[in-house]
């Protein structure tokens, strides 16, 4: 039977693979070669070092939570339903939501640049008039959102045997009344 072909493609997919099962710290080309049933040579032949490729799972990762989010998002009620898609991945691949949310983001120092470079700028807007409120007041709440998310997220993810889900969406609902009604109270 002839060898078979490794490309770079594959490498990457076989790191996410590692990385969603057993954690970043686990892609290794050891394991990565392992997983392909092949040497480590043609690894080292598509990573100059493991820096990009890390990289290049963070970037597949990032694809990964797209497709998750967008699955798993009720147009209807958009604005809720994508923060529960986040705990509910959170819950379902632990390891993914941290690679997602503890990957390095340079150029980062303000929590302002933050909200800018994560989100969609048209989303201020959708939640301003889906909740009738200002566009600036609706920008904060998602940004309160986000981090309140992210926070509560990283807890779903990394306790064991696990919170319930449902007292983590109660919860996660708790916060969007609070914030909301925050959010309200500053237009006046």
């Amino acid at each position: 039977m002839p060898k078979q072909k490794i490309t770079k493609e594959m490498v990457v997919e076989a790191a996410f693979e590692i990385a969603r099962k057993q954690g970043m710290e686990q892609v290794i080309v050891k394991s990565i070669a392992g997983r392909l049933g092949c040497s480590v040579q043609p690894i080292y032949s598509y990573c100059n070092n493991m820096d990009g490729l890390r990289q290049d799972v963070v970037n597949r990762t990032g694809q990964f939570i797209r497709e998750y989010t967008a699955a798993h998002t009720d147009p209807r009620d958009l604005f809720r339903s994508i923060g529960r898609a986040y705990l509910q991945l959170a819950k379902e691949e632990p390891n993914l939501f941290k690679i997602f949310i503890l990957h390095r983001r340079d150029g980062v120092s303000s929590l302002e640049e933050l909200y800018r470079k994560e989100t969609d700028p048209r989303v201020a807007g959708f939640i301003a008039k889906q909740l009738g409120m200002e566009e600036p007041q609706a920008r904060q709440l998602h940004l309160n959102m986000l981090i309140y998310t992210i926070g509560i997220g990283t807890i779903f993810s990394v306790t064991t045997p696990g919170i319930p889900a449902e007292e983590v969406f109660a919860q996660q609902e708790e916060a969007f009344k609070a914030f909301s009604l925050f959010a309200l109270k500053q237009e006046k």
